[in-house]
């Protein structure tokens, strides 16, 4: 009972993190996308003050992650950690290349260091979520067992390559779809207009990569097939549809307080949906929740944890986000910085 618990607590940090730092590579893929120096610069300062006062927060959300399968299911990590290492340690490089570019990119003078920096954002938030969606296309696929070594067929297979694009456009989706509401906040209704149109060409997109994949999953990875379509995994997957669809009618209708929420809720219910669809197993068909889960008393102090960090960071991150989205976040300015005396300076 416990392990299903902690599963699901796992399930729930990844379904978070893929719309929370979702949105965030979305909009470093917009950013990638913004063309040059001179066309791109007003879509890029706009992204910087979106994302500025909550990137650095969506990363708990992976650390959660990493720490619930690291002490709750040791094995699973374990196996996952050594077959998958190649994407696992390319996608690890991208975060830590993104984050340096986007705190470099902005106080740097020279517009060379400033291109090189803004590279390493935009490049890293496209290939960070494609490496992560790989991973977990071929933990899907049941390719990673226990005991399996470091392959390319592992995370370099259809599931695992469509699964990446999917995480793409998805986040591109939700960056698309939070942007329009942040131009508007900002004053730069040009640019509503600009991510409007790319939120609905995201979606598209997301359509197109989900109907090649029904065959592919079929033959590929038939365990999660069925879970998909049949039973609480359709359901989910048909409400999160729907949510998608309903997104773009209201970004077309520029209702662009609703259109968060429902952008979010096609995600997370994408990921519910796996979640269910992998039922019983963490790694299919060879090991299931039971089997994978750690000792007892990790285990319950996962528990404990947990209610804990709800109770005490939850409320937190809630107001982070909520004062964020109503645009009462200013990022600090030279003069803030100037003005807080350093340790040791005489007042």
């Amino acid at each position: 009972m416990t392990a299903g618990l902690v599963a699901w607590v796992m399930v729930v940090a990844i379904a978070a993190y893929a719309c929370a730092g979702g949105t965030d590579y979305g909009a470093g893929f917009w950013d990638l996308m913004a063309g040059g120096a001179d066309r791109g610069r007003r879509p890029r300062r706009l992204i910087d003050q979106a994302m500025a006062p909550v990137w650095e927060a969506n990363n708990v959300w992976l650390i959660f992650v990493l720490v619930v399968m690291w002490t709750g299911f040791p094995t699973m990590f374990q196996a996952v950690f050594t077959a998958m290492w190649l994407p696992l340690a390319l996608a690890a490089v991208g975060l830590v290349l993104r984050g340096a570019g986007f705190a470099l990119r902005k106080p740097a003078h020279r517009l060379a260091r400033r291109r090189i920096y803004g590279a390493m954002f935009a490049v890293s938030s496209l290939l960070t979520p494609f490496f992560l969606g790989a991973v977990l296309g071929g933990v899907a696929s049941g390719r990673v067992q226990v005991g399996t070594r470091a392959s390319a067929d592992a995370w370099a297979n259809p599931t695992s390559v469509l699964t990446g694009l999917l995480a793409v456009a998805a986040t591109a989706f939700l960056g698309a779809v939070f942007l329009c509401s942040d131009a508007r906040r900002f004053g730069a209704h040009d640019l509503v207009d600009y991510f409007r149109l790319r939120a609905t060409i995201a979606f598209a997109a997301v359509v197109v990569l989900a109907l090649i994949a029904l065959p592919v999953t079929h033959d590929d990875a038939r365990h999660v097939w069925d879970g998909l379509t049949g039973g609480t995994g359709l359901l989910l997957i048909a409400v999160a549809a729907l949510c998608g669809a309903a997104t773009v009618v209201l970004v077309r209708r520029r209702s662009y307080r609703w259109s968060r929420y429902t952008s979010v809720a096609s995600v997370a219910l994408t990921v519910g949906a796996w979640g269910f669809a992998q039922r019983p197993y963490l790694l299919p068909t060879t090991l299931t929740v039971t089997q994978a889960a750690g000792a007892a008393p990790a285990m319950r102090w996962l528990m404990i944890v947990t209610a804990i960090a709800i109770v005490l960071v939850g409320p937190a991150l809630a107001l982070l986000y909520r004062l964020d989205t109503r645009g009462e976040l200013e990022e600090l300015t030279d003069a803030d910085t100037r003005a807080a005396p350093a340790p040791g300076d005489d007042v």
